[in-house]
């Protein structure tokens, strides 16, 4: 179950092609059925926030799991289309003044710096909202039930209990360095859950069974938990022109993470477990599943 690392690179820059033309298309200045107007100034910053780079790792999760089960490609496209917004639209209202107070995005200006904060505060606005349109429009090719089910763990990744509360407690951290547990519930929240929900997504597009949801879920949950160890190890080791946007802010902040809790020798080798966890969990899938399991190597390798 190993995909080759150019396999994986080509198949992972494919689909972030295809993803951003269906998000160029979506961002167009058409005008819906049932909308009155697409304001100028709104349509671009919307359009700056979401096509600005990045990697499109949540859709390609959410294709390749769907792949995975033999669900449908394009209503996967779509579907990841919508996580994709609702990742952007986060990503602009962490980089406001009121919250992370960031200047730099991707190596570009953050949105309320390329225009300003009351755009940038609709912009999210409307990328949230627009991430459900998506889902629920007539070209999402997929029974109603499922996207009524999707809708629904979208709406609770994303919201109180998932990326919107682990931001709530995040800003908290700021303040009251969480203790260990209360770290590894905050990324689980900021940004464990869409990555959850991106993977047990798939399974759902696939009306695959209880089964292989909850092994997708637990799949996404071990990556994760990968991803926010690598984020914050990169947090430490690596710099800004890599990274295309500030790093040893939590430092910075005083926010506790396990990377200052339990050390970078610890983190490593918890990275290396995760990915291995994950790795066990697709091998009932065979060589099928090689795509996921690269990606979850690549999650922990990467460098930005």
């Amino acid at each position: 179950m190993v995909a080759s690392s150019e396999a994986f690179d080509i198949r992972l820059k494919t689909n972030a092609q295809e993803i951003e033309a269906l998000l160029d298309a979506l961002l167009s200045n058409d005008v819906r059925e049932d909308e009155i107007a697409r304001p100028e100034s709104l349509r671009a910053a919307m359009h700056y926030a979401v096509l600005n780079g990045g990697k499109r790792l949540r859709p390609f999760l959410v294709v390749e799991s769907a792949l995975l089960l033999g669900g449908d490609k394009e209503a996967a496209l779509r579907v990841g289309a919508a996580l994709e917004c609702i990742h952007c639209y986060s990503l602009v209202h962490d980089d406001l003044p009121a919250m992370d107070d960031d200047k730099l995005r991707r190596g570009k200006p953050t949105l309320h710096i390329a225009f300003d904060e009351a755009t940038a505060i609709l912009a999210g606005d409307s990328l949230l909202t627009y991430a459900f349109d998506i889902i629920a429009a007539d070209e999402t090719g997929l029974p109603e039930q499922s996207k009524v089910a999707l809708v629904l763990a979208l709406a609770r990744s994303a919201g109180l209990g998932g990326m919107a509360g682990g931001q709530a407690l995040d800003l908290a951290a700021e303040k009251n360095t969480p203790d260990e547990r209360g770290i590894v519930t905050l990324q689980a929240m900021k940004t464990g859950a869409l990555i959850r929900f991106a993977c047990e997504a798939g399974a759902m597009i696939a009306g695959a069974s209880s089964d292989d949801r909850k092994r997708l879920r637990a799949f996404g949950e071990k990556i994760g938990l990968a991803f926010q160890l690598a984020d914050d190890l990169l947090d430490v080791t690596s710099d800004a022109a890599t990274m295309g946007k500030a790093t040893g802010k939590d430092v910075g902040r005083g926010k506790g993470t396990l990377v200052s809790l339990r050390g970078i020798g610890w983190a490593e080798a918890e990275l290396r477990r995760h990915v291995e966890d994950a790795t066990q969990l697709l091998e009932p899938y065979g060589d099928a599943a090689a795509t996921l399991a690269a990606t979850a190597r690549f999650v922990a390798a990467r460098k930005s």
